[in-house]
């Protein structure tokens, strides 16, 4: 497990180093950038929905949350751009708290409803508090601080924790609430608690992921966080593989790819988007990896010891 770990992370630096110091044009940077943003927000919804067994339908709202904190803080107060980064996760912490205390006592597709209106709720607060918001105008003059450099360290940080995340104790503990919750609790694990944590570390990294995207658009409206958003990060981690990160991120690069390269036809591309799910779902219901990392396809790191 260490020697896994270490080599996880080694390619975590190794994958950063290469998309921070690879020559790209500015519209080649502009799409590592959003890669970036996409696979951290997905990796945070991943870890809830894959690795928790919580479907939730609601977490573009944490990356709404995380958004208007950054845009506020560095455009109004002149904070600077990295404390603000990551104000914009530690609110969308605050508030995953407030709403997971009564919420994770659901399961199911209950809490999955519940999710749905919670992420409707903030939004529509964002859009109606105009004195603080600006409300549906949206939030203009964002600094540019998300820079290729900006995008890809706070990825390969986050990404390498969270590959240790889910090899930890906690990992295992999610693994086993997700298979069964029962067995889990009487196996000694406090699955109350692990649920909880799941959501406060993907409310975290959905945060992130809005201030980085804030940074990026250099404006932002409580319409680019609506229920689609909330829905296509969720389509992400299925089409990767419930329960495997590694997944999450080929599925985010494969998608994001895609919506890009099919920008000029922006007519067609959910067209194309649609097609490319349903096609994934028929041919490997599963997921691209199913629950497995990439990893275990290799002979040496695929045999249990």
């Amino acid at each position: 497990m260490m020697k896994k770990s270490l080599l996880g992370n080694a390619a975590f630096a190794v994958v950063g180093l290469t998309l921070a110091l690879w020559p790209l044009s500015g519209y080649e940077e502009g799409i590592v950038v959003l890669l970036c943003i996409n696979c951290i927000a997905a990796m945070g919804v991943s870890l809830l929905t894959g690795f928790t067994g919580i479907f939730t339908l609601g977490h573009a709202a944490y990356m709404a949350l995380g958004a208007y904190t950054a845009a506020i803080m560095t455009v109004r107060y002149g904070v600077h751009y990295l404390p603000a980064i990551v104000a914009g996760g530690i609110i969308a912490v605050l508030v995953a708290w407030l709403i997971g205390v009564p919420t994770l006592r659901l399961t199911g597709d209950y809490y999955a409803i519940a999710s749905i209106g919670l992420g409707e709720a903030i939004r529509l607060i964002l859009e109606n508090w105009q004195s603080f918001t600006r409300g549906a105008r949206g939030f203009p003059g964002i600094d540019s601080y998300t820079t290729r450099w900006t995008a890809v360290l706070f990825f390969t940080v986050l990404g390498a924790g969270m590959f240790n995340l889910i090899g930890s104790r906690l990992g295992r503990e999610l693994k086993a609430s997700r298979d069964d919750r029962i067995a889990a609790s009487l196996m000694g694990f406090n699955t109350t608690a692990s649920r909880m944590k799941a959501l406060l570390i993907s409310a975290f990294y959905c945060g992130i992921s809005g201030a980085l995207l804030g940074g990026y658009m250099n404006f932002i409206q409580p319409s680019m966080f609506d229920m689609m958003k909330s829905t296509e990060l969720t389509a992400v981690v299925v089409f990767g593989g419930l329960g495997s990160m590694s997944g999450t991120l080929i599925g985010s690069a494969i998608i994001t790819s895609v919506m890009e390269y099919f920008r000029d036809i922006s007519q067609y591309r959910m067209l194309i988007y649609g097609a490319l799910l349903v096609s994934i779902m028929v041919l490997r219901p599963e997921g691209v990896l199913g629950n497995r990392e990439i990893w275990s396809f290799l002979p040496r790191f695929g045999r249990r010891d």
